[in-house]
Protein backbone atom coordinates (compact mmCIF):
# COMPACT_ATOMS: atom_id res chain seq x y z
CA UNK A 1 0.00 0.00 0.00
CA UNK A 2 2.65 1.84 0.76
CA UNK A 3 4.93 1.58 -2.16
CA UNK A 4 1.57 1.71 -4.23
CA UNK A 5 1.60 6.01 -2.94
CA UNK A 6 5.07 6.78 -3.62
CA UNK A 7 5.05 6.01 -7.27
CA UNK A 8 2.08 8.77 -8.28
CA UNK A 9 3.99 10.93 -5.45
CA UNK A 10 7.24 10.77 -7.01
CA UNK A 11 5.46 11.39 -10.13
CA UNK A 12 4.01 14.12 -8.82
CA UNK A 13 7.27 15.55 -7.39
CA UNK A 14 9.38 15.16 -10.74
CA UNK A 15 6.62 16.86 -12.49
CA UNK A 16 6.95 20.26 -10.21
CA UNK A 17 10.27 19.94 -10.55
CA UNK A 18 10.60 20.26 -14.33
CA UNK A 19 7.57 23.18 -14.27
CA UNK A 20 10.28 25.28 -11.69
CA UNK A 21 13.21 24.08 -13.97
CA UNK A 22 11.19 25.60 -17.33
CA UNK A 23 9.96 28.71 -15.19
CA UNK A 24 14.19 29.12 -14.06
CA UNK A 25 15.14 28.86 -17.90
CA UNK A 26 12.12 31.58 -18.85
CA UNK A 27 13.79 35.16 -19.69
CA UNK A 28 12.42 37.88 -18.67
CA UNK A 29 11.32 40.28 -21.21
CA UNK A 30 10.16 43.74 -20.28
CA UNK A 31 7.65 44.71 -23.06
CA UNK A 32 7.16 48.11 -21.19
CA UNK A 33 10.50 49.00 -21.17
CA UNK A 34 11.21 48.18 -25.33
CA UNK A 35 8.05 50.09 -25.86
CA UNK A 36 9.95 53.52 -23.44
CA UNK A 37 13.12 52.57 -25.64
CA UNK A 38 11.43 52.73 -29.37
CA UNK A 39 11.80 55.33 -32.22
CA UNK A 40 9.05 56.37 -34.51
CA UNK A 41 8.65 53.48 -36.81
CA UNK A 42 6.36 52.43 -39.57
CA UNK A 43 4.49 50.32 -36.84
CA UNK A 44 3.37 53.00 -34.46
CA UNK A 45 2.98 55.21 -37.26
CA UNK A 46 0.68 52.62 -39.20
CA UNK A 47 -1.40 52.50 -36.09
CA UNK A 48 -1.45 55.66 -35.40
CA UNK A 49 -3.26 56.51 -39.14
CA UNK A 50 -5.50 53.34 -38.95
CA UNK A 51 -6.70 54.75 -35.22
CA UNK A 52 -7.23 58.38 -36.59
CA UNK A 53 -9.31 57.00 -39.68
CA UNK A 54 -11.74 54.63 -38.37
CA UNK A 55 -11.92 57.54 -35.25
CA UNK A 56 -12.81 60.24 -38.15
CA UNK A 57 -15.54 57.72 -39.43
CA UNK A 58 -17.03 57.81 -35.39
CA UNK A 59 -17.06 61.58 -35.44
CA UNK A 60 -18.70 61.89 -38.32
CA UNK A 61 -21.37 59.49 -37.94
CA UNK A 62 -21.86 60.70 -34.83
CA UNK A 63 -22.53 64.73 -35.24
CA UNK A 64 -23.43 64.63 -39.10
CA UNK A 65 -27.05 63.94 -37.71
CA UNK A 66 -26.09 68.01 -36.38
CA UNK A 67 -26.45 68.86 -39.93
CA UNK A 68 -29.07 66.67 -41.14
CA UNK A 69 -31.42 67.98 -38.49
CA UNK A 70 -32.74 71.37 -40.01
CA UNK A 71 -34.16 68.74 -43.07
CA UNK A 72 -35.02 65.90 -40.61
CA UNK A 73 -37.14 67.86 -38.62
CA UNK A 74 -39.66 69.15 -40.70
CA UNK A 75 -39.90 65.43 -42.09
CA UNK A 76 -40.55 63.88 -38.93
CA UNK A 77 -42.28 66.95 -37.38
CA UNK A 78 -40.17 67.49 -34.92
CA UNK A 79 -40.28 70.49 -32.20
CA UNK A 80 -37.12 71.40 -30.20
CA UNK A 81 -37.54 69.47 -27.59
CA UNK A 82 -38.02 66.24 -29.66
CA UNK A 83 -34.69 67.34 -31.84
CA UNK A 84 -32.82 67.28 -28.21
CA UNK A 85 -34.49 63.73 -27.61
CA UNK A 86 -32.90 62.84 -30.83
CA UNK A 87 -29.74 64.50 -30.13
CA UNK A 88 -29.55 63.24 -26.08
CA UNK A 89 -30.36 59.48 -26.88
CA UNK A 90 -27.37 58.42 -28.99
CA UNK A 91 -25.13 59.77 -25.89
CA UNK A 92 -27.64 58.01 -24.04
CA UNK A 93 -26.06 55.10 -25.83
CA UNK A 94 -22.52 55.73 -25.69
CA UNK A 95 -22.47 55.85 -22.04
CA UNK A 96 -23.75 52.33 -22.30
CA UNK A 97 -21.16 51.20 -24.82
CA UNK A 98 -18.09 52.68 -22.89
CA UNK A 99 -19.41 50.40 -20.00
CA UNK A 100 -19.99 47.79 -22.51
CA UNK A 101 -16.76 47.75 -24.93
CA UNK A 102 -14.26 48.96 -21.85
CA UNK A 103 -15.32 45.56 -20.17
CA UNK A 104 -15.45 43.42 -23.48
CA UNK A 105 -11.70 45.02 -24.51
CA UNK A 106 -10.20 43.60 -21.31
CA UNK A 107 -11.81 40.36 -21.52
CA UNK A 108 -11.17 39.38 -25.05
CA UNK A 109 -8.72 42.27 -26.10
CA UNK A 110 -8.35 45.51 -27.86
CA UNK A 111 -8.38 44.36 -31.22
CA UNK A 112 -11.87 42.27 -31.45
CA UNK A 113 -13.42 44.84 -29.22
CA UNK A 114 -12.20 47.90 -31.64
CA UNK A 115 -13.18 45.58 -34.82
CA UNK A 116 -16.68 44.54 -33.71
CA UNK A 117 -17.34 48.09 -32.37
CA UNK A 118 -16.48 50.04 -35.70
CA UNK A 119 -18.30 47.68 -38.03
CA UNK A 120 -21.68 47.59 -35.26
CA UNK A 121 -21.54 51.36 -35.91
CA UNK A 122 -21.36 51.56 -39.57
CA UNK A 123 -23.95 49.28 -39.97
CA UNK A 124 -26.68 51.14 -37.67
CA UNK A 125 -25.64 54.00 -39.24
CA UNK A 126 -26.56 53.22 -42.49
CA UNK A 127 -29.69 51.71 -40.99
CA UNK A 128 -31.00 55.25 -40.35
CA UNK A 129 -31.27 56.38 -43.49
CA UNK A 130 -34.31 53.91 -44.08
CA UNK A 131 -35.83 55.07 -40.53
CA UNK A 132 -39.35 55.68 -41.17
CA UNK A 133 -40.51 57.33 -37.77
CA UNK A 134 -39.64 59.19 -34.94
CA UNK A 135 -39.65 56.22 -32.86
CA UNK A 136 -37.37 54.17 -35.32
CA UNK A 137 -35.09 57.08 -35.64
CA UNK A 138 -34.63 57.05 -31.47
CA UNK A 139 -34.46 53.34 -31.18
CA UNK A 140 -31.50 53.43 -34.51
CA UNK A 141 -29.69 56.53 -32.87
CA UNK A 142 -29.76 54.81 -29.26
CA UNK A 143 -27.80 51.05 -31.02
CA UNK A 144 -25.54 53.13 -32.71
CA UNK A 145 -24.84 55.54 -29.85
CA UNK A 146 -23.82 51.99 -28.15
CA UNK A 147 -21.49 51.26 -31.18
CA UNK A 148 -19.90 54.84 -31.44
CA UNK A 149 -19.15 55.25 -27.64
CA UNK A 150 -17.76 51.64 -27.14
CA UNK A 151 -14.85 52.24 -30.25
CA UNK A 152 -13.23 55.50 -28.47
CA UNK A 153 -12.17 54.42 -25.23
CA UNK A 154 -10.93 51.39 -26.64
CA UNK A 155 -8.81 53.29 -29.60
CA UNK A 156 -7.46 55.25 -26.51
CA UNK A 157 -6.49 52.48 -24.74
CA UNK A 158 -4.40 50.87 -27.86
CA UNK A 159 -2.96 53.65 -28.61
CA UNK A 160 -1.43 54.82 -25.09
CA UNK A 161 -0.20 50.83 -24.81
CA UNK A 162 2.02 51.10 -27.54
CA UNK A 163 3.38 55.14 -26.81
CA UNK A 164 6.46 55.79 -25.53
CA UNK A 165 5.21 58.26 -22.57
CA UNK A 166 6.99 61.43 -24.05
CA UNK A 167 4.21 61.14 -26.74
CA UNK A 168 0.96 59.48 -25.59
CA UNK A 169 -0.80 62.85 -25.13
CA UNK A 170 0.60 63.99 -28.75
CA UNK A 171 -0.44 60.68 -30.17
CA UNK A 172 -4.13 60.27 -28.65
CA UNK A 173 -4.87 64.16 -29.73
CA UNK A 174 -3.44 63.34 -33.03
CA UNK A 175 -6.25 60.14 -32.98
CA UNK A 176 -9.18 62.58 -31.90
CA UNK A 177 -8.43 65.01 -34.40
CA UNK A 178 -9.66 62.81 -36.51
CA UNK A 179 -12.91 62.51 -34.71
CA UNK A 180 -13.11 66.58 -34.46
CA UNK A 181 -12.33 66.44 -38.72
CA UNK A 182 -15.19 64.24 -39.16
CA UNK A 183 -17.50 66.11 -37.36
CA UNK A 184 -16.06 69.32 -39.33
CA UNK A 185 -16.54 68.09 -42.59
CA UNK A 186 -20.41 66.72 -41.86
CA UNK A 187 -21.19 70.41 -42.60
CA UNK A 188 -19.72 70.26 -46.20
CA UNK A 189 -20.91 66.74 -46.94
CA UNK A 190 -24.38 67.65 -46.00
CA UNK A 191 -24.63 70.56 -47.58
CA UNK A 192 -23.11 68.96 -50.92
CA UNK A 193 -25.43 65.40 -50.28
CA UNK A 194 -28.77 66.19 -48.53
CA UNK A 195 -29.86 68.69 -51.49
CA UNK A 196 -29.43 66.20 -54.56
CA UNK A 197 -29.88 63.09 -52.84
CA UNK A 198 -31.73 63.61 -49.43
CA UNK A 199 -30.82 63.50 -45.67
CA UNK A 200 -30.64 59.84 -45.81
CA UNK A 201 -27.26 59.82 -47.92
CA UNK A 202 -25.35 61.36 -45.91
CA UNK A 203 -25.68 58.51 -43.74
CA UNK A 204 -25.52 55.74 -45.60
CA UNK A 205 -22.33 57.47 -47.35
CA UNK A 206 -20.81 57.74 -43.83
CA UNK A 207 -21.65 54.10 -42.58
CA UNK A 208 -20.52 52.57 -45.65
CA UNK A 209 -17.02 54.29 -45.38
CA UNK A 210 -16.84 53.23 -42.19
CA UNK A 211 -17.41 49.83 -42.83
CA UNK A 212 -14.40 49.74 -45.09
CA UNK A 213 -12.58 51.58 -42.64
CA UNK A 214 -13.85 47.99 -40.63
CA UNK A 215 -12.46 45.37 -43.00
CA UNK A 216 -9.54 47.58 -42.99
CA UNK A 217 -8.88 47.14 -39.38
CA UNK A 218 -8.87 43.69 -39.83
CA UNK A 219 -5.81 43.76 -41.76
CA UNK A 220 -3.37 46.09 -39.83
CA UNK A 221 -4.75 46.31 -36.11
CA UNK A 222 -2.61 44.94 -33.71
CA UNK A 223 -2.74 43.71 -30.60
CA UNK A 224 -1.92 45.25 -27.52
CA UNK A 225 1.23 43.78 -25.96
CA UNK A 226 0.86 45.39 -22.60
CA UNK A 227 -2.54 44.04 -22.57
CA UNK A 228 -1.38 40.77 -23.91
CA UNK A 229 1.35 40.52 -21.21
CA UNK A 230 -0.09 41.80 -18.71
CA UNK A 231 -2.77 39.00 -18.60
CA UNK A 232 -0.09 35.98 -19.51
CA UNK A 233 -1.54 35.28 -22.95
CA UNK A 234 0.05 34.80 -26.76
CA UNK A 235 3.89 35.39 -25.86
CA UNK A 236 3.98 34.36 -30.08
CA UNK A 237 1.70 37.11 -30.84
CA UNK A 238 3.93 39.57 -28.50
CA UNK A 239 7.35 38.27 -30.10
CA UNK A 240 6.18 38.50 -33.06
CA UNK A 241 4.60 42.37 -32.61
CA UNK A 242 7.93 43.06 -31.10
CA UNK A 243 9.74 42.05 -34.16
CA UNK A 244 7.32 44.90 -35.76
CA UNK A 245 7.81 46.98 -32.83
CA UNK A 246 11.84 47.46 -32.75
CA UNK A 247 13.94 45.93 -36.31
CA UNK A 248 16.57 43.97 -34.86
CA UNK A 249 15.49 43.06 -31.55
CA UNK A 250 17.65 39.78 -30.33
CA UNK A 251 14.76 37.59 -28.33
CA UNK A 252 15.72 35.17 -25.97
CA UNK A 253 14.37 31.32 -26.89
CA UNK A 254 12.31 31.10 -24.16
CA UNK A 255 10.43 34.61 -23.10
CA UNK A 256 8.88 35.17 -19.80
CA UNK A 257 6.93 38.70 -21.18
CA UNK A 258 6.46 41.11 -18.57
CA UNK A 259 4.86 44.61 -17.50
CA UNK A 260 7.48 46.30 -15.28
CA UNK A 261 6.34 49.70 -15.06
CA UNK A 262 2.65 48.57 -13.82
CA UNK A 263 1.15 46.90 -10.59
CA UNK A 264 0.31 43.89 -11.25
CA UNK A 265 -3.26 44.29 -9.95
CA UNK A 266 -5.09 41.02 -11.16
CA UNK A 267 -7.09 39.71 -14.00
CA UNK A 268 -10.57 39.82 -13.07
CA UNK A 269 -11.85 43.66 -13.07
CA UNK A 270 -13.78 44.70 -9.85
CA UNK A 271 -15.24 48.71 -9.78
CA UNK A 272 -13.18 49.27 -6.78
CA UNK A 273 -9.99 49.10 -8.11
CA UNK A 274 -10.62 52.55 -10.02
CA UNK A 275 -10.42 54.20 -6.84
CA UNK A 276 -7.07 52.16 -4.99
CA UNK A 277 -4.36 54.65 -3.95
CA UNK A 278 -4.25 57.61 -5.52
CA UNK A 279 -7.04 56.71 -7.90
CA UNK A 280 -9.26 57.30 -4.90
CA UNK A 281 -9.08 60.82 -5.74
CA UNK A 282 -8.11 60.77 -9.39
CA UNK A 283 -11.11 58.84 -10.46
CA UNK A 284 -13.62 60.77 -8.86
CA UNK A 285 -12.10 64.37 -10.44
CA UNK A 286 -11.66 63.13 -13.27
CA UNK A 287 -14.71 62.14 -13.96
CA UNK A 288 -16.28 65.27 -12.73
CA UNK A 289 -14.35 66.96 -15.18
CA UNK A 290 -15.32 65.01 -17.75
CA UNK A 291 -18.61 65.36 -17.30
CA UNK A 292 -18.49 69.08 -17.32
CA UNK A 293 -16.53 69.10 -20.22
CA UNK A 294 -19.01 66.77 -22.23
CA UNK A 295 -22.01 69.29 -21.55
CA UNK A 296 -20.01 71.91 -23.69
CA UNK A 297 -18.32 69.52 -25.85
CA UNK A 298 -21.46 67.71 -27.21
CA UNK A 299 -23.85 71.26 -27.05
CA UNK A 300 -21.38 72.52 -29.56
CA UNK A 301 -21.07 69.15 -31.71
CA UNK A 302 -24.99 69.23 -31.86
CA UNK A 303 -26.73 72.43 -31.37
CA UNK A 304 -24.38 74.91 -33.15
CA UNK A 305 -26.25 75.15 -36.94
CA UNK A 306 -29.17 75.74 -34.95
CA UNK A 307 -28.52 78.01 -32.91
CA UNK A 308 -26.32 80.00 -35.45
CA UNK A 309 -29.78 79.98 -37.29
CA UNK A 310 -31.49 81.43 -34.60
CA UNK A 311 -29.50 83.96 -34.64
CA UNK A 312 -30.19 85.09 -38.22
CA UNK A 313 -27.40 83.40 -40.03
CA UNK A 314 -28.28 81.17 -43.28
CA UNK A 315 -28.76 77.66 -43.30
CA UNK A 316 -24.97 77.63 -45.71
CA UNK A 317 -23.70 80.09 -43.22
CA UNK A 318 -24.61 78.57 -40.37
CA UNK A 319 -22.74 74.89 -41.29
CA UNK A 320 -19.98 76.50 -42.40
CA UNK A 321 -19.39 78.01 -38.63
CA UNK A 322 -20.17 74.88 -37.25
CA UNK A 323 -16.98 73.19 -39.57
CA UNK A 324 -14.81 76.41 -39.14
CA UNK A 325 -15.73 76.13 -35.32
CA UNK A 326 -14.76 72.08 -35.53
CA UNK A 327 -11.18 72.85 -37.39
CA UNK A 328 -10.69 75.51 -34.81
CA UNK A 329 -11.49 72.72 -32.00
CA UNK A 330 -8.67 70.56 -33.72
CA UNK A 331 -6.55 73.65 -33.67
CA UNK A 332 -6.58 73.51 -29.86
CA UNK A 333 -6.15 70.27 -29.16
CA UNK A 334 -2.51 69.95 -31.41
CA UNK A 335 -1.81 73.22 -29.79
CA UNK A 336 -1.91 71.63 -26.09
CA UNK A 337 -0.49 68.09 -27.22
CA UNK A 338 3.09 68.74 -26.97
CA UNK A 339 2.51 71.21 -23.63
CA UNK A 340 0.67 68.02 -21.97
CA UNK A 341 4.01 65.67 -22.41
CA UNK A 342 5.74 67.65 -21.01
CA UNK A 343 4.06 69.13 -18.12
CA UNK A 344 1.33 67.02 -17.50
CA UNK A 345 -2.26 67.02 -17.43
CA UNK A 346 -1.96 70.90 -15.51
CA UNK A 347 -1.49 72.04 -18.72
CA UNK A 348 -4.57 71.51 -19.78
CA UNK A 349 -6.26 74.23 -17.28
CA UNK A 350 -5.27 76.83 -19.52
CA UNK A 351 -7.60 76.40 -22.43
CA UNK A 352 -10.71 75.90 -20.07
CA UNK A 353 -9.50 79.30 -17.95
CA UNK A 354 -9.22 81.20 -21.23
CA UNK A 355 -12.73 80.09 -22.23
CA UNK A 356 -14.52 81.34 -18.78
CA UNK A 357 -14.39 85.20 -19.25
CA UNK A 358 -14.80 84.77 -23.14
CA UNK A 359 -18.35 82.74 -23.05
CA UNK A 360 -19.80 85.68 -20.20
CA UNK A 361 -18.49 87.96 -22.61
CA UNK A 362 -20.22 86.68 -25.55
CA UNK A 363 -23.41 86.14 -23.78
CA UNK A 364 -23.83 89.30 -23.10
CA UNK A 365 -21.94 91.59 -25.45
CA UNK A 366 -22.88 92.09 -28.61
CA UNK A 367 -20.36 91.99 -31.27
CA UNK A 368 -21.97 91.73 -34.78
CA UNK A 369 -21.94 88.93 -36.55
CA UNK A 370 -18.60 88.77 -37.55
CA UNK A 371 -17.28 89.52 -34.15
CA UNK A 372 -19.58 86.66 -32.77
CA UNK A 373 -18.22 84.18 -35.59
CA UNK A 374 -14.64 84.76 -34.40
CA UNK A 375 -15.63 84.71 -30.93
CA UNK A 376 -17.56 81.57 -31.16
CA UNK A 377 -14.42 80.08 -33.44
CA UNK A 378 -12.29 80.89 -30.26
CA UNK A 379 -14.55 79.55 -27.57
CA UNK A 380 -14.71 76.40 -29.30
CA UNK A 381 -10.70 76.34 -29.71
CA UNK A 382 -10.50 76.93 -25.89
CA UNK A 383 -13.32 74.44 -24.86
CA UNK A 384 -12.54 71.44 -27.67
CA UNK A 385 -8.58 71.75 -26.80
CA UNK A 386 -9.41 70.94 -23.31
CA UNK A 387 -11.91 68.40 -24.03
CA UNK A 388 -9.12 66.34 -26.50
CA UNK A 389 -6.59 67.48 -23.11
CA UNK A 390 -8.74 65.15 -21.16
CA UNK A 391 -9.16 62.43 -23.68
CA UNK A 392 -5.57 62.17 -24.14
CA UNK A 393 -5.00 61.60 -20.31
CA UNK A 394 -8.38 59.40 -19.43
CA UNK A 395 -6.32 56.10 -19.53
CA UNK A 396 -2.78 56.44 -18.38
CA UNK A 397 -3.32 56.78 -14.75
CA UNK A 398 -5.01 52.99 -15.01
CA UNK A 399 -2.45 49.89 -15.61
CA UNK A 400 -3.14 47.72 -18.87
CA UNK A 401 -4.81 45.06 -17.03
CA UNK A 402 -7.73 47.23 -16.63
CA UNK A 403 -7.02 49.97 -18.62
CA UNK A 404 -9.96 49.20 -21.17
CA UNK A 405 -12.59 49.86 -18.32
CA UNK A 406 -10.59 52.57 -16.85
CA UNK A 407 -11.30 55.16 -19.96
CA UNK A 408 -14.40 53.32 -21.02
CA UNK A 409 -15.99 54.14 -17.06
CA UNK A 410 -14.74 58.03 -17.87
CA UNK A 411 -16.11 58.14 -20.53
CA UNK A 412 -19.68 56.58 -19.88
CA UNK A 413 -19.91 58.32 -16.89
CA UNK A 414 -19.14 61.61 -18.69
CA UNK A 415 -21.99 60.73 -20.73
CA UNK A 416 -24.42 62.35 -18.05
CA UNK A 417 -22.78 65.82 -18.94
CA UNK A 418 -23.08 64.61 -22.68
CA UNK A 419 -26.67 63.62 -22.47
CA UNK A 420 -27.73 66.71 -20.00
CA UNK A 421 -25.60 69.62 -22.60
CA UNK A 422 -27.81 69.38 -25.25
CA UNK A 423 -31.14 68.32 -23.90
CA UNK A 424 -30.01 71.84 -21.07
CA UNK A 425 -29.53 73.46 -24.69
CA UNK A 426 -32.86 72.51 -26.04
CA UNK A 427 -34.71 73.45 -22.77
CA UNK A 428 -33.34 77.17 -22.58
CA UNK A 429 -34.05 77.37 -26.83
CA UNK A 430 -37.11 76.72 -26.35
CA UNK A 431 -37.71 79.23 -23.92
CA UNK A 432 -38.18 83.39 -24.27
CA UNK A 433 -34.51 84.23 -23.21
CA UNK A 434 -32.08 85.50 -26.11
CA UNK A 435 -30.37 83.11 -27.70
CA UNK A 436 -27.03 84.35 -27.04
CA UNK A 437 -27.35 84.32 -23.19
CA UNK A 438 -27.31 80.73 -23.46
CA UNK A 439 -23.31 80.91 -23.68
CA UNK A 440 -22.80 83.07 -20.84
CA UNK A 441 -24.80 79.77 -18.76
CA UNK A 442 -22.08 77.03 -20.32
CA UNK A 443 -19.12 79.59 -18.61
CA UNK A 444 -19.66 77.14 -15.29
CA UNK A 445 -18.68 73.86 -17.39
CA UNK A 446 -14.88 75.23 -17.82
CA UNK A 447 -15.27 76.81 -14.42
CA UNK A 448 -15.21 73.10 -12.37
CA UNK A 449 -13.54 71.44 -15.41
CA UNK A 450 -10.60 73.63 -14.07
CA UNK A 451 -10.74 72.87 -10.52
CA UNK A 452 -11.00 69.31 -10.83
CA UNK A 453 -8.00 69.09 -13.42
CA UNK A 454 -5.66 71.90 -11.53
CA UNK A 455 -5.95 69.14 -8.86
CA UNK A 456 -5.25 65.84 -10.64
CA UNK A 457 -2.32 68.18 -12.50
CA UNK A 458 -0.44 68.61 -9.10
CA UNK A 459 -0.78 64.70 -8.43
CA UNK A 460 0.40 64.21 -11.86
CA UNK A 461 3.21 66.05 -11.45
CA UNK A 462 3.82 64.39 -7.80
CA UNK A 463 3.73 60.81 -9.75
CA UNK A 464 5.53 61.94 -12.90
CA UNK A 465 8.71 63.02 -10.47
CA UNK A 466 7.91 59.76 -8.55
CA UNK A 467 8.30 57.67 -12.20
CA UNK A 468 11.44 59.54 -12.98
CA UNK A 469 12.78 58.83 -9.92
CA UNK A 470 12.36 54.94 -10.31
CA UNK A 471 13.51 55.00 -13.96
CA UNK A 472 16.81 56.80 -12.85
CA UNK A 473 17.22 53.91 -10.07
CA UNK A 474 16.39 51.03 -12.64
CA UNK A 475 19.52 52.40 -15.15
CA UNK A 476 22.04 53.06 -12.25
CA UNK A 477 20.85 49.68 -10.55
CA UNK A 478 19.39 47.66 -13.50
CA UNK A 479 16.55 46.28 -14.08
CA UNK A 480 15.30 43.04 -13.47
CA UNK A 481 14.38 42.38 -16.49
CA UNK A 482 17.48 43.54 -18.08
CA UNK A 483 19.80 42.03 -15.55
CA UNK A 484 18.06 38.74 -16.57
CA UNK A 485 19.18 38.97 -20.19
CA UNK A 486 16.06 40.68 -21.67
CA UNK A 487 15.90 41.89 -24.72
CA UNK A 488 16.19 45.46 -25.58
CA UNK A 489 16.45 47.00 -29.33
CA UNK A 490 19.43 47.36 -30.78
CA UNK A 491 19.39 50.96 -31.66
CA UNK A 492 18.90 51.36 -27.85
CA UNK A 493 21.76 49.27 -26.66
CA UNK A 494 24.12 50.54 -28.67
Amino acid sequence: MVNDGAAPTNKMNNTIETGRARVQQQQKVDVSQIIEQQKLTSFLVTLVVGSWVVTFFDGFDMNVIAFAAPYLAPQFHLDKLMMGKVFSIGLAGTMVGGFLFGYLGDKIGRRPAIILATAAFSILTMAIAFAGSYEQLLALRLLDGVAIGGMLPLSWALNIEFAPRRYRSTIVTTVMVGYSLGTALGGPIAIWLIPKFGWGSVFLAGGGLSLLSAIGLLFMLPESIRFLASKGREPETIARILQRLAPGIALPANPHFVVADEEGSGKTFKVKLLFKDELRTITPLLWIAYIFSSMTAFFLATWTPLVFEALGFSRSTAALAATVNSAFGAIGGLTLMRFTDRFGAIAITVMPLLAVPLLLVTGFVDFGETGFLVASAFITLFLIGGHFGLHSIAGIFYPSTFRGNGAGWATSVAKIGSIAGPYIAGLILATSLPVRNIFAVLAICPAVFVVCILIIGIMHRRILKREDALAADGIALGSGAVASGSAVPAAASS
